[in-house]
């Protein structure tokens, strides 16, 4: 029977298929893609991208979307029209860099928002100066026998004065703990030196405004019930003392070119902003 089947395969035509062909191709392997591992950026790296999408998004702000302070005024008003006890506050943005101290200054303004507080002198002098600076109004007056009591909180200052005899005393115990409270007493700010009663004086009738460690200053400026004249006043006032202080007033500008030894650094003024208790933040165009 097989013999008969090869022959009729010999003999037909179509005795190709009959064989069985068969074919083989290489066997290709896919390639191993070797893992690769998740990147997870540093502190530093978050931080300089945080920094990137703040800068994009203060340039994404229109100027169209800042007013003038006489429109800004007039739309507060607006708003609290209801409010005539409502207040304006202040918000000035300041950019702090390393090793910069936190602005703080003191101001008189034109006309009060709110009731002075008020100061709680401490001066470090003895002899001739402890008694006149007890003569000017100083509260606690005292020699390096006071460093306890601060320390322990049992006197507590809103304003802490040194003669130059003292401070060196003083120093390596308060540094770190009147130093974060902005209390040091300090030669560049003029609360170390030896005319008391003059410092005394200049301060009566002034109050404190002082940045947070961010560089942010915040205060109410002014009533709705002032006149919008007395509201100006205020804050072009305000502001003399804050340019001054962070080194942006036209008499720093006038040191730096004249290339002045004793220029401060600039701590630059970011944004200016007006605001109510019921109204939106207006930034300022002509601070």
């Amino acid at each position: 029977m097989l013999g008969l089947f090869n022959q009729y395969c010999r003999v037909s035509p179509l005795h190709h298929n009959c064989i069985r062909q068969f074919t083989t191709s290489q066997l290709v392997s896919a390639p191993r893609h070797k893992q690769t591992k998740i990147r997870v950026p540093s502190k530093k790296a978050l931080a300089a991208k945080a920094k990137r999408r703040a800068a994009k998004l203060d340039k994404s702000i229109n100027t169209s979307e800042r007013l003038s302070l006489v429109d800004a005024i007039a739309v507060l008003r607006a708003v609290e029209v209801a409010s005539p006890n409502s207040t304006y506050e202040l918000f000035i943005k300041t950019e702090m860099k390393n090793g910069v101290a936190v602005p703080k200054g003191r101001v008189n303004l034109p006309r009060e928002a709110k009731p002075k507080s008020e100061d709680k002198i401490l001066v470090f002098a003895e002899g001739r100066q402890a008694e006149e600076a007890k003569k000017a109004g100083a509260h606690i007056v005292g020699g390096p026998e006071l460093i306890d009591g601060i320390i322990n909180n049992r006197f507590r200052a809103t304003t802490i004065l040194s003669t130059t005899a003292l401070i060196r005393a003083i120093t390596p115990k308060l540094g770190r703990f009147l130093g974060p409270l902005g209390l040091m007493p300090s030669e560049r700010r003029g609360t170390v030196t030896d005319d008391i009663a003059g410092y005394i004086q200049r301060i009566q009738g002034t109050s404190e405004w002082r940045a947070d460690k961010a560089g942010n200053i915040r205060t109410p400026i002014a009533t709705m019930a002032f006149p919008v004249e007395d509201v100006i006043k205020n804050i072009r006032h305000f502001m003399t003392s804050v340019k001054k202080v962070t080194g942006n007033s036209k008499d720093m500008d006038d040191n730096r070119k004249s290339k002045s030894p004793g220029a401060k650094p600039v701590t630059p003024i970011t944004k200016v902003m007006l605001s109510s208790r019921q109204g939106p933040g207006i930034h300022i165009s002509d601070y």
